[in-house]
């Protein structure tokens, strides 16, 4: 037998061929915020989980909007936006690899690609990278801070296109390029409703949360205070193990709604890091952050204009919170023009010998977040000159910061303190002492009292 292959192939009896991609019917149906039926949709979709990396596919990432850029963008142009839609026939990038697919209404053939498919591993970056081609070509420049933006000036006119996706905000012209089915004016983008009245723009998931209270049976729960226990003791053995994909699944959904609940990252976070071996204290701490939706589900981020885009952030630190490995908690928020842009709940990566110490990584982790918003804005020339205000309530902190001497306290950490220092002696950032009072950022740090969550969620331009 292996005397005949090898005969075959010495006289070149056939070639290698990559192997057929399947295909099938997928339907949905895409829904209003009400939940009511918009349209009905069809697609054909590639089992791309068939393909093989380095032989089906090579590079796979498309970028997609972060939301502290929609947020920003949105904020800056007071959210008066049209939210265009490539159809599905002008959304296929050039595919570039030979993929040959069944189609399943055609018998004895298969179908050699010229276009990209749904569900083709690489077909999300063919399709980017056909937009981005074409928008360069309209004078369109990306930007650096974050490749899914997009922006032309003419005069003092500036357009701006932000991508996720097939989805854009903002645009002009793209229906020369593009087959284009205008949305109308911006009320439902990824889950997030946006309404708008006399006192501002205000962004809310409120069907996202009902839907959610409904799927774990959880709508006709008494509802919590708070979305976690001021005094919890979260430790890695904290009861018994529970189904992992379910707990998974769950965290999942919780970690997309803080894009417009800030005051329940905490919280997210603290139960997110047990995904790979939840207990039964870890889902009661996800279920009671579902009793706290239950409290308000229409909770949302209000945007106001306060005549400014000034550039301000606020960082604490949690010291040696994690009862496992007594590593910190980081928080910041960064607020923009007065309103809160972005903000983050994390765990440090490392021991903190200190509650300076702590602290100094949460203002570094902050820095580079408002360093981000700052150059974001440069780029897009809308941003005016001056400073950025850093406010921290650790005054040994700031000591370190702005006298870096104690060499033999602060060694371990001194590529923080050099990146820090630099910003303070160009004259890029500022720090500034506030009390712990007045702090913003407390409740991204650990669990607080009723009084003081709802005066943290005014303080972050939640009603």
């Amino acid at each position: 037998m292996l005397e005949e292959l090898r005969a075959l192939e010495k006289n070149k009896t056939w070639e290698l061929e990559k192997k057929v991609v399947s295909c099938k019917w997928v339907f949905s149906a895409k829904q209003n915020p009400e939940g009511k039926v918009k349209r009905y949709k069809a697609r054909l979709v590639a089992r791309g989980y068939s393909q093989t990396y380095g032989i089906d596919y090579d590079e796979t990432i498309a970028p997609v909007a972060k939301m502290s850029t929609r947020t920003l963008v949105g904020h800056y142009i007071n959210w008066m936006l049209k939210m265009p839609f490539c159809k599905v026939t002008s959304r296929r990038g050039v595919h570039g690899d030979s993929t040959w697919f069944s189609k399943p209404d055609v018998a004895g053939k298969v179908c050699r690609l010229r276009k990209s498919l749904y569900g083709l591993k690489q077909s999300p970056r063919a399709w980017f990278d056909r937009f981005r081609r074409a928008l360069c070509g309209m004078s369109y420049r990306q930007c650096n801070g974050d490749h899914t933006v997009f922006y032309r000036h003419s005069g003092r006119r500036i357009v701006i296109l932000a991508v996720y996706v097939d989805d854009t905000i903002i645009t002009e012209n793209l229906s020369k390029v593009f087959e284009v089915k205008d949305l109308g004016q911006l009320k439902y983008f990824l889950g997030i409703e946006i309404a708008r009245s006399t006192k501002g723009i205000f962004l809310s998931q409120r069907k996202y949360v009902l839907d959610l209270l409904s799927e774990t049976g959880m709508l006709g729960c008494r509802p919590a205070p708070t979305p976690i226990d001021p005094n919890h003791k979260l430790c890695a053995t904290s009861g018994d193990p529970v189904n992992k994909e379910s707990y998974q699944r769950l965290v999942g959904r919780l970690i997309y709604l803080c894009h417009t609940r800030p005051d329940i990252s905490y919280a997210v976070s603290v139960v997110s890091r047990y995904m790979h071996d939840p207990r039964s204290g870890h889902l009661d701490a996800a279920y009671r952050i579902l009793r706290y939706l239950k409290n308000g589900p229409r909770k949302g981020h209000m945007f106001k204009s306060h005549g400014h885009l000034n550039v301000e952030g606020y960082c604490d630190a949690y010291w040696a919170s994690g009862l496992d490995d007594r590593r910190s908690t980081s928080s910041y928020c960064v607020f923009v023009g007065g309103n809160l842009i972005s903000w983050r709940s994390k765990k440090q990566p490392v021991v903190s010998r200190s509650s300076a110490e702590a602290e100094y990584r949460a203002m570094s982790l902050a820095v580079s977040e408002m360093m981000w918003v700052k150059n974001l804005l440069s780029e897009l020339y809308v941003l005016r000159k001056g400073p950025l205000k850093l406010w921290c309530d650790n005054k040994s902190a700031i000591n370190i910061a702005n006298n870096p001497v104690q060499h033999d306290r602060t060694k371990h950490v001194e590529i923080d303190c050099f990146f820090i220092k630099e910003k303070l002696d160009s004259g890029v950032l500022e720090l500034r002492h506030v009390n712990s009072g007045n702090q913003v950022a407390d409740c991204l740090t650990k669990g607080l009292g009723v009084k003081e969550c709802n005066e943290a969620c005014n303080n972050m331009g939640m009603i």
